[in-house]
């Protein structure tokens, strides 16, 4: 408001002065008409008081009109500035009326065209956002309906075939178990085996079904916490030197955690091994997080990266910023580096 009352003191000063000028205008006139005419109408001081009697009478108008017109001005930048904060509050359907053909009545009209563009906006980005959400959810359903889809075909290829090759040998023993114990001997030490494996293998599948989230904990003490469960459940050993972990960024802890468990899962699977190692360390800016087993290991040639443990695993890497290397090789084990570069 101080602004637009010096704006009407501006506008009242400048007609004064034009008022004022004016006036020492005529009176030079009149001063020079008496020098060059003989027989002048009206003397000296005559010329003075008509000159001031005339300047009195300009100010008089000059002044209402300048206060007038600066009125009318400040109140139509008054109505702007309110059309303003209308439009920072959000309310994009108001339209500002315009008043006159002039610099501010073109003013006006840019601020209604800006209105409907900041509409169309608004609308634009709700739209955006409805149909983002609507494809998170489709996108959802689907990696829901993948790993469903994925649990199944594993149970089918691994487990379910295991249990009938238990049942068949389970029922083969019974029968030789009279005629030919050493052989129904050797069949119950094979159902045995089987079923150690088919425990490993659903204990693996099992560790798929555990939520990604860390609940509140951070990435070392979630990895601490899945491994103390697994030492429990499983006779593989494991040993652990996470360090520099808080150093990751926030939004790591989480793919990370999704990670490590997809690596002991297809460790349990497949690997046949009885050490896990994890260990962690940062470096020059850059954290390295290494998982290693003493397992029997594969080709990576014939392991191709459409493989989907592996796949899954590099693209949350990637995610990330980081980088998923692996190197394997029959009967030597199976050792993953993934790198992630630190801020300053």
């Amino acid at each position: 408001m101080k602004s637009l009352k010096n704006l009407h003191v501006w506008f009242i000063s400048q007609y004064l002065l034009f008022t004022l000028f004016g006036s020492v205008i005529l009176f030079l006139i009149m001063q020079v008409h008496i020098l060059l005419d003989d027989t002048p109408v009206i003397s000296l001081q005559e010329s003075v008081l008509l000159t001031l009697a005339v300047a009195f009478v300009f100010m008089v108008l000059t002044f209402y009109l300048g206060s007038q017109s600066s009125q009318m001005v400040v109140r139509r930048i008054d109505k702007i500035t309110s059309y303003v904060s209308r439009l920072g509050s959000g309310k994009y359907h108001d339209r500002i009326t315009v008043d006159d053909n002039d610099e501010i009545g073109l003013m006006e009209l840019e601020l209604n065209r800006l209105a409907q563009t900041m509409q169309e906006q608004v609308k634009s980005l709700q739209r955006v956002a409805s149909e983002r959400s609507s494809l998170e959810k489709q996108a959802q359903q689907a990696v829901i309906i993948e790993e469903r889809q994925r649990f199944a075909r594993d149970l089918h290829d691994s487990i379910s075939q295991q249990l009938f090759a238990l049942n068949m040998m389970s029922s083969a023993s019974v029968r030789l178990l009279d005629s030919n114990s050493d052989e129904a001997k050797s069949m119950i030490v094979q159902i045995s085996q089987i079923a150690e494996k088919a425990q490993g293998e659903m204990r693996a599948l099992l560790l798929h079904l555990r939520p990604i989230e860390l609940k509140g904990e951070t990435l070392r003490g979630g990895l601490l916490k899945l491994i103390r469960e697994l030492e429990h459940k499983t006779p593989i050993a494991f040993e652990t030197h996470l360090l520099h972990m808080d150093l990751l960024p926030e939004n790591a802890d989480e793919h990370l955690f999704r990670v490590v468990q997809e690596a002991i899962s297809n460790i349990l699977r497949h690997a046949n091994a009885s050490k896990i190692i994890i260990r962690s360390e940062a470096k020059t800016n850059t954290f390295n997080l290494f998982i290693q087993d003493d397992g029997k290991g594969f080709d990576l040639a014939e392991k191709k990266w459409t493989s989907y443990g592996l796949q899954t695993m590099r693209e949350r890497c990637e995610e990330i910023g980081g980088k998923f290397e692996i190197r394997s090789k029959k009967d030597e084990g199976t050792y993953i580096n993934i790198r992630i570069l630190l801020e300053e």
